[in-house]
C-alpha cells in the first residue's frame, strides 16, 4: 500500500470516528429539527404559495396587454382585407394588433383580494411559527427522556456494583460460617434482577434516542447520541406567576392564537369580496390593429393599375384604433350571490368561535401545566425523602446482615426498595424539569436547560 493511500485511509478513519463521537446538545437538536423537519418544509411551501397569491392579486389591479399577429395565403375567390374587395387570384395577407383592458370598478373585489393575500401570507407565517413551537417542545421532551433513561441506567449500574460487593461479602461470610449457603441464592437473584433492569433500561435509552433521531429526520440511529449531562432542577420564578397572569401574557405572543385571529380577518375579507358581487363592474378596453395585402388595385381617376404599397407603408396606412368601456350590472343570478354572502357570514362566525375555543384550550393547557409543575415538584420532593429513608434503612439492614442478624431475603428486599426509590427520583426529577419548561414556554421564555 503506497503512502498516499495510507494517509487517505487514516483521514477517513479520523473523520468517521469524529462523526460517530458527535453528541448533540439540546440547542443543536432544536435548531436541526426546525431546519430539517418535513412538516415545516411543507408549511414553508404553503407560505411561498401565499406570497404568489399576493402577486396574483396585485396583477389583477393592473391592465392586461396582449398582442397577436397572423399571416395567410388564399387562392381563388377571397376578399382583400385592405380594400374589402373580392379578388380571384392568389393573395398573401397579414394582420396584427395589440389589445389592452382594465377593470375600473368591480365592487372593490380586486383590492380586497390583494388585502386578503397579504393577510393570508401573515396567517401562514403564524401557522409555520406555531408548528416550530410545537416541534421545539417535542424535541425538548424527547431529549429529556434520553437523559432520564441514561441517568436511571447509571443508578442501576451503581447499584449493581454495590450488589457485586454484597455478593462477594456474602461468600466470605458463608465461608466463615456466619451465614447459611441459601443466603447466597437470594443475593444472586437480586444481582440477576438488576442485570435484567439494566438490559431493559439500555433498551429504553436506545428507543428514546431513536425517537429523538426521528424527530430530527436522522436515520443513522446507531451513531446518534446526546451530550451526557446530569441536569439538576433549574431555578425558576415561573411559580411566582399565577395561571391567569401566564394566560394573559401568552395571549400577546402565542402563534396559535395569532393564527386564529388572522383566520377571522381572512373570513371578514372573504365576506367583503363576496359582497362585491352585488355591485356593477366597469371595465375599459383599447385596441390597435393593422393589416397588409400584396394585392394592388386600379386608380379610378387615371384608369391605371397601381401596385401594392410596401409592407411598412401599409402598416401605417391600414392601421386603426378602437376603444371603449363596458358596464355589467347584476340583476338576478338565482340567489347565488346572496347565498354566498350568507355562507361567508357563517364562516366569519365560525372563525370567531374557533378563536374563543383556542383561547379556552390554551387556558386549560396552562392551568394543567401549572398543576403539573406543583404536583411534580411535590412528587420529586417526596421521592427524594423516600430515597433518603430507604438508603438509611438499607445501611441499617446491611449492618445487621453483615453480622448475621438479617437473612438474605430481607436484605435483598431492602436493596430492591433503594433501587426503586433511586429510579423514582430520576423519573420525577426529569418530569419536573420538563413541566417547568412547558410552563415557562407558555409564558414566552425560551427552552433552555442551562
Amino acid at each position: 500500500m503506497n503512502l498516499k493511500l495510507i494517509v487517505l485511509v487514516f483521514f477517513i478513519a479520523i473523520g468517521s470516528s469524529t462523526a460517530q463521537s458527535k453528541k448533540w446538545t439540546l440547542e443543536e437538536c432544536v435548531a436541526y429539527a426546525v431546519e430539517h423537519n418535513l412538516s415545516i418544509e411543507q408549511f414553508e411551501l404553503d407560505l411561498e404559495n401565499a406570497k404568489i397569491d399576493r402577486s396574483d392579486a396585485l396583477g389583477a389591479l393592473m391592465p392586461n396587454v396582449n398582442s397577436s399577429i397572423s399571416t395567410s395565403g388564399n387562392t381563388g375567390l377571397s376578399f382583400d382585407p385592405t380594400t374589402n374587395q373580392p379578388v380571384t387570384t392568389t393573395i398573401l395577407t397579414a394582420n396584427g394588433g395589440v389589445t389592452s383592458s382594465l377593470t375600473l370598478f368591480d365592487g372593490l373585489r380586486n383590492f380586497n383580494r390583494l388585502n386578503r393575500a397579504k393577510m393570508n401570507a401573515i396567517a401562514n407565517q403564524y401557522r409555520l411559527d406555531d408548528l416550530k413551537d410545537d416541534i421545539r417542545l417535542n424535541v425538548a421532551n424527547a431529549y429529556l427522556q434520553i437523559l432520564s433513561n441514561k441517568e436511571t441506567l447509571k443508578v442501576l449500574r451503581a447499584q449493581y456494583a454495590v450488589t457485586e460487593q454484597d455478593l462477594k461479602r456474602t461468600k466470605e461470610l458463608i465461608q466463615a460460617g456466619a451465614l447459611p449457603e441459601g443466603d447466597l441464592l437470594e443475593i444472586e437473584a437480586t444481582a440477576a434482577g438488576l442485570e435484567q433492569q439494566i438490559v431493559n433500561t439500555e433498551n429504553l435509552v436506545l428507543i428514546s434516542r431513536i425517537n429523538l433521531a426521528q424527530l430530527l429526520q436522522i436515520t443513522d440511529y446507531e451513531n446518534f447520541d446526546v451530550v451526557d449531562v446530569d441536569y439538576e432542577v433549574p431555578p425558576s420564578d415561573i411559580l411566582n406567576k399565577n395561571p391567569k397572569e401566564i394566560f394573559a401574557e401568552s395571549l400577546t405572543f402565542r402563534n396559535d392564537i395569532k393564527f386564529s385571529e388572522s383566520n377571522i380577518d381572512l373570513a371578514k375579507e372573504d365576506l367583503k369580496i363576496t359582497k362585491g358581487a352585488l355591485y356593477p363592474t366597469l371595465s375599459a378596453f383599447f385596441n390597435y390593429n393593422t393589416r397588409y395585402s400584396d394585392q394592388g388595385g386600379f386608380d379610378s381617376s387615371t384608369g391605371t393599375f397601381v401596385p401594392a404599397e410596401s409592407f411598412g407603408n401599409q402598416l401605417w396606412i391600414n392601421d386603426g384604433i378602437s376603444y371603449g368601456a363596458q358596464l355589467n350590472i347584476p340583476v338576478f343570478n338565482g340567489f347565488s350571490t346572496r347565498n354566498n354572502i350568507k355562507r361567508a357570514e357563517i364562516t366569519v362566525k365560525k372563525a370567531e368561535l374557533q378563536l374563543e375555543q383556542d383561547k379556552l384550550d390554551l387556558e386549560t393547557n396552562i392551568n394543567q401545566a401549572y398543576v403539573d409543575v406543583t404536583s411534580f415538584a411535590k412528587a420529586y420532593e417526596a421521592a427524594q425523602k423516600t430515597l433518603e429513608a430507604r438508603q438509611l434503612a438499607y445501611n441499617y439492614s446491611k449492618e445487621r446482615y453483615d453480622v448475621g442478624l438479617m437473612n438474605a431475603f430481607d436484605f435483598s428486599q431492602a436493596q430492591s426498595r433503594v433501587d426503586n426509590a433511586a429510579a423514582e427520583v430520576v423519573r420525577t426529577k426529569y418530569d419536573y424539569i420538563f413541566r417547568i419548561k412547558v410552563l415557562e414556554f407558555y409564558f414566552g421564555l425560551p427552552i433552555d436547560l442551562e
